[in-house]
């Protein structure tokens, strides 16, 4: 049975895909008790599974009448591999950053499965067997390599 986190993440998705403007406005009251679960849950569901990274703007406003807007930001292929590239190709990349940047283009079609199994065994830290500085930065220049590829049109 997927655990809670993995659960809310499809109903917030799934609702997302039945919007077509491409945004929703939720309480996290409600969505907490829905889950039967604390508002710390959900800020933790929003902030790991709905970064910029993987493609989301989360607006908040706390209070009695507070709401949560997710947003689901187009992705211009070219513009966001090129931005990600000079992202990530001249720092450091942690695995999480990394994993959230592959879920991405992979929810957008840019990547099959098997690319991104390839991808993220070649970034993961047992596979950059280094001190923790120097496999972010080296896992930002993969990454950042395998993106420019990725971007080519003549191949």
């Amino acid at each position: 049975m997927p655990n809670l986190v993995d659960r809310i993440e499809r109903y917030i998705k799934r609702i997302l895909e039945q919007n077509p403007e491409g945004f929703i406005v939720i309480q996290r009251s409600e969505l907490a008790s829905e889950f039967e679960c604390a508002p710390s849950q959900i800020n933790y569901v929003l902030s790991t599974r709905f970064s910029n990274d993987q493609g989301y703007l989360v607006e908040s406003r706390r209070g009695g009448g507070g709401y949560l807007r997710i947003i689901k930001l187009e992705l211009q292929v070219q513009d966001q591999l090129s931005k990600t590239t000079r992202q990530f190709g001249s720092g450091e990349l942690s695995q999480n950053a990394s994993d959230g940047m592959l879920r991405r283009l992979r929810e957008e079609d840019l990547l099959t499965q098997r690319e991104v199994m390839l991808i993220r065994a070649m970034l993961d830290r047992d596979t950059l067997a280094l001190p923790v500085r120097e496999r972010d930065f080296l896992r930002g220049r993969l990454l950042a390599a395998v993106l420019t590829t990725l971007a080519r049109e003549d191949f």
